[in-house]
């Protein structure tokens, strides 16, 4: 059977027309499943009784098994799920100024292999589907009581590299009369996949696009970015320049300041260059540590001096501010650790 939070509302009308039902009660199933969070068709009272068996016969509501929890001090909860087939992967649930936002996983594992990066130490063995990520949302919100207000797409994973399957969740849990996300408050993060790029320019929910790019040129990129060696810089910026010219929206560029290998001020000036006029958000990001990886993190001067340059030249950036710093915050992390005790 299929799980029922793989179905958007155009989903479900489809199998109500198939099943000789009206399409008015795609609306429904989706009101009871994220309005109600329903646990049982049955709980569906103003559906009736010989469609609900057929229902029950054609999905099933199902959750995710929460593994481990780590809440960190700064109240940003880490929770470790494992799949029905027994795979594993984490969602990140971040208290900001702004509200609550959850940093969902789009595939076990990561082909993309960036070196610094703890999700790309365990290669991808499947991509998520739509229910596996809309569940990630669910379960975070049923397990802290907190309502959740944001989205970031950028756990374990490529979002682009499950293309299909991340915009009908986004479809899923920006519906009105489902879990209410505004579009704006959903962030899809990219390595630099750039004809999905292009794809997503023209889909028709504006959601925020993030661009992970952590270097200001092609050498420094394809030593840490095995991506960039498909696509390069050059091909990622006129692709942000086609996106921003069809939507009107301005992009994130995601920068991991890594110790004397892209925290440099000949670096700083040369990402200054290659931004220029463009219209972009720059958010430089501490480098949490990864004990496999040899790389460190910028020093606080170094990371300074970097941001203070880029306001300099006027571009529009910010230094994250750390969560989770005293629990596995490396994305991938806790996974690998569970990983390694289960193999034990």
């Amino acid at each position: 059977m299929v799980s029922v939070y793989n179905y958007s509302e155009d989903d479900f009308k489809d199998y109500l027309i198939a099943n000789n039902e009206k399409p008015f009660r795609a609306k429904q199933l989706i009101e009871w499943l994220y309005r109600h969070k329903i646990s049982s068709f049955d709980e569906m009272t103003n559906i009736k009784k010989d469609f609900i068996e057929k229902l029950k016969n054609d999905f099933i509501i199902d959750d995710l098994e929460c593994v481990t929890k780590q809440k960190a001090s700064d109240g940003t909860q880490k929770f470790l799920f494992r799949l029905n087939d027994g795979n594993l992967i984490e969602t990140v649930l971040m208290n900001n100024e702004y509200g609550y936002s959850v940093c969902v996983t789009t595939q076990v594992g990561c082909n993309m292999g960036c070196e610094f990066c703890a999700s790309g130490m365990k290669k991808k063995l499947r991509s998520l589907e739509t229910s596996e990520i809309v569940l990630q949302i669910l379960m975070a919100e049923k397990l802290s009581g907190i309502k959740i207000s944001h989205i970031v797409v950028m756990g374990i994973g490529e979002p682009f590299d499950n293309y299909d399957n991340v915009l009908r969740f986004i479809r899923i849990v920006n519906h009105p009369l489902g879990l209410q996300i505004g579009s704006r408050h959903i962030t899809v993060s990219t390595c630099g996949i750039v004809p999905k790029i292009y794809e997503f320019s023209d889909f028709d929910i504006q959601v925020n696009l993030a661009i992970s790019l952590h270097a200001p040129n092609n050498e420094i990129r394809s030593q840490i970015m095995k991506i960039n060696k498909t696509y390069s810089i050059d091909k990622i910026v006129e692709a942000i320049k086609y996106y921003i010219s069809k939507t009107n929206r301005r992009v994130t560029i995601e920068y991991i300041l890594l110790h004397s290998i892209n925290d440099t001020l000949a670096c700083a000036n040369e990402l200054c260059d290659l931004l220029h006029g463009l219209n972009i958000y720059v958010n430089l990001i501490p480098y949490n540590e990864v004990i496999e990886k040899p790389f460190k993190r910028s020093t606080k001067d170094d990371m300074m001096a970097f941001f203070d340059l880029l306001k300099k030249r006027r571009i529009n950036v910010q230094l994250r501010r750390e969560q989770g710093g005293d629990i596995d915050a490396a994305c991938g992390q806790l996974r690998s650790k569970q990983m390694k005790k289960e193999e034990l």
